[in-house]
């Protein structure tokens, strides 16, 4: 069994200790009360917009399960309420029933975010033995062969539609997740009615953000500008008309936008996830900034002193990083900056304003970009998978 880690400077400093200490911007903010925990890399899907990054973990790299476990006690201790179990695909894990009812004995709220098709009833039956209190399932789309070929995967979209009606039958609660973008955003009105049908007590409607792997199939991705706003004017009728019946989540792609959105909470300041290998990150998509080093719980300090201490939450949390015109602007304690992730992608560097603000000297230099890649013929996606990507043929995928 790997020991919890904790810090040594100068003496021993345990998890609550290091957030009583004081000398750090975190302090403003403590503990955050969710976490994700991504347990694996591995997916039978190869949906090419992945939030995960394009250097994926190996299985022979992934936390064990005592590791997993070590760390589960150790956030419960420092503060944390929920942990969402994420990958890849987290069904992928063996030892899954085992992480949720350990999770479940030191009093975390435990949510699965899954793709759902390595399901089983016996197996969720298991999770919801164990103590699973709710369950994410994304779909691709409502047409099943399309929905399939996004996922890259052959009989996928049936595969969730029995999955969350098990859910639903064990009486757990049930979000829908559909990442929408040019191809599939013409079946929003069907997404939201499937939704109902599936009796899912929350829609997230989530409009795909351009990095990683969706930045590497941007062009095959990227709605149109009236595909946008015909599916804000689709979610604002559907909350009013379905409201006690279905709770919706609209998130619109930066590219759109007018000011940026308030990244995870703002950098370091309400979020951070674990990667299959124990990196501690301030969101998903962190690691595709080059020049910053995240900290794991393999190495010799707690998980309250990496959110607390290192350089790499500290770099960008808070105000003080802020270049002009973020740092006299109105907004900058509303959306922190927007995306540093974002910034990287677009602008080369993380410190930058994200270009999804009008007041960016790149904004419409991007906004441009969105254009005219929407109105482009591509439309071939790169499959998401160790390999670093397979190209979809004019035949398209072999699934």
């Amino acid at each position: 069994m790997t020991q919890a880690p904790t810090e040594v400077t100068g003496g021993a400093v345990d998890g609550l200790a290091a957030l009583e200490a004081g000398g750090s911007v975190a302090e403003t903010f403590g503990i955050p009360l969710a976490v994700l925990a991504e347990l694996t890399h591995r997916c039978p899907l190869q949906c090419p917009y992945c939030s995960n990054p394009l250097e994926l973990d190996r299985a022979a790299t992934e936390l064990s399960t005592d590791e997993w476990k070590n760390v589960l006690s150790e956030l419960a201790e420092i503060g944390v309420l929920q942990i969402h179990f994420s990958g890849g695909e987290p069904t992928a894990r063996k030892d899954l029933v085992e992480l949720v009812r350990h999770a479940t004995e030191v009093g975390l709220y435990s949510n699965l975010i899954t793709s759902a098709v390595l399901l089983t009833r016996d197996r969720l039956r298991a999770l919801h033995d164990a103590g699973l209190c709710h369950i994410q399932v994304s779909f691709q789309g409502i047409e099943p062969e399309a929905a399939d070929r996004v996922a890259g995967m052959r009989g996928a979209h049936a595969k969730k539609i029995e999955a969350a009606r098990w859910v639903r039958e064990l009486d757990l609660p049930l979000t829908v997740n559909a990442v929408m973008h040019r191809q599939n955003l013409h079946q929003l009105p069907g997404i939201i009615q499937m939704a109902v049908d599936l009796d899912a007590d929350r829609l997230e409607v989530a409009n795909v953000q351009y990095y990683g792997w969706a930045l590497k199939n941007r062009a095959a991705l990227m709605p149109t500008l009236q595909q946008i706003e015909d599916a804000t004017r689709i979610v604002e009728e559907a909350v009013v008309r379905l409201k006690g019946i279905l709770a919706i989540d609209y998130v619109i792609p930066d590219y759109y936008a007018l000011r940026p959105k308030k990244c995870m909470g703002g950098w370091g300041r309400q979020f951070f996830n674990i990667s299959p290998t124990g990196r501690i990150l301030p969101c998903h998509a962190a690691e595709t900034i080059t020049g910053l080093h995240f900290e794991s719980v393999r190495g010799n300090r707690s998980i309250a002193a990496i959110w607390r201490h290192s350089d790499a939450f500290n770099r960008y949390r808070g105000t003080g990083w802020m270049p002009e015109p973020c740092r006299s602007c109105d907004f900058k304690e509303i959306d922190f900056g927007g995306c540093r992730c974002q910034a990287f992608a677009l602008t080369g560097d993380a410190g930058n304003t994200d270009p999804a603000c009008t007041l960016s000297p790149l904004h419409e230099r991007i906004f441009k970009l969105a254009e005219t890649e929407a109105a482009g013929e591509a439309d071939r996606f790169i499959y998401r998978n160790f390999k670093g990507g397979t190209p979809e043929t004019d035949g398209g995928q072999d699934i």
